[in-house]
This record gives structure tokens, C-alpha cells and sequence, in this order.
């Protein structure tokens, strides 16, 4: 039996914001932006070639914005998509070489 993780929600604290990051600075897909009212609001925003979707908005989950941490997005070229985020204007740290020869983003 296969099983796939599909779905993971961040919260956030303004939803639109967090949209236009994903959406517009990550160029992530956005699958759906449903209000139902006041109190509930739904965005699903995918990664190119992902399997697996983040999902943001209001009244969705009880966890606090920002604190979510661990989560990983793997690429094949991590300097290419580097330049891809540099070139859609997110900040992000210089390319760290670690034991091993693996790559990881340092910290900003």
C-alpha cells in the first residue's frame, strides 16, 4: 500500500500576503482560493512537479502563524534554484557547501 502525503497546512497570519509570496515570488500553482464567509477561507498553492500541496488561510488550522518549521523543498539544481528565487526578488542566503559535498541554503 502506497501512502502519500498530499496536503500540508502553514498557518499564517494575512493570508493574501502569504498567497502572493507562494504564488507570486515561489511560482507556486495556485489550485484553488475558496471563501466561505468570514471565518473560513481556503488556498491550496502547489510546487512545480510536487505530489505535494501547502495550504493556507483563515479558520483551517489552530496552530499560531509562523510556527511551522522543518519543512523542505527539494530541487535537482539547488544554485539554479537559487537564481530563479534571486530573479523573483526573494531574499534568500548564499549557497553553503556542507560535509559530504551536499548544498544547503544558509540562513538569512
Amino acid at each position: 500500500m502506497n501512502w502519500t502525503l498530499e496536503v500540508v497546512v502553514v498557518p499564517v497570519s494575512d493570508v493574501d500576503r502569504a498567497k502572493a509570496f507562494y504564488a507570486g515570488q515561489l511560482g507556486f500553482a495556485v489550485d484553488h482560493d475558496s471563501n466561505f464567509g468570514d471565518q473560513l477561507r481556503v488556498v491550496q498553492l502547489t510546487p512545480r512537479g510536487s505530489g505535494c500541496s501547502v495550504v493556507i488561510g483563515r479558520g483551517i488550522s489552530e496552530m499560531a502563524p509562523g510556527s511551522l518549521h522543518g519543512l523542505q523543498l527539494v530541487v535537482n539544481d539547488l544554485r539554479a534554484a537559487r537564481a530563479e528565487l534571486v530573479g523573483r526578488g526573494v531574499d534568500v542566503g548564499e549557497i553553503e557547501v556542507v560535509g559530504g559535498g551536499r548544498c544547503r541554503r544558509r540562513a538569512t
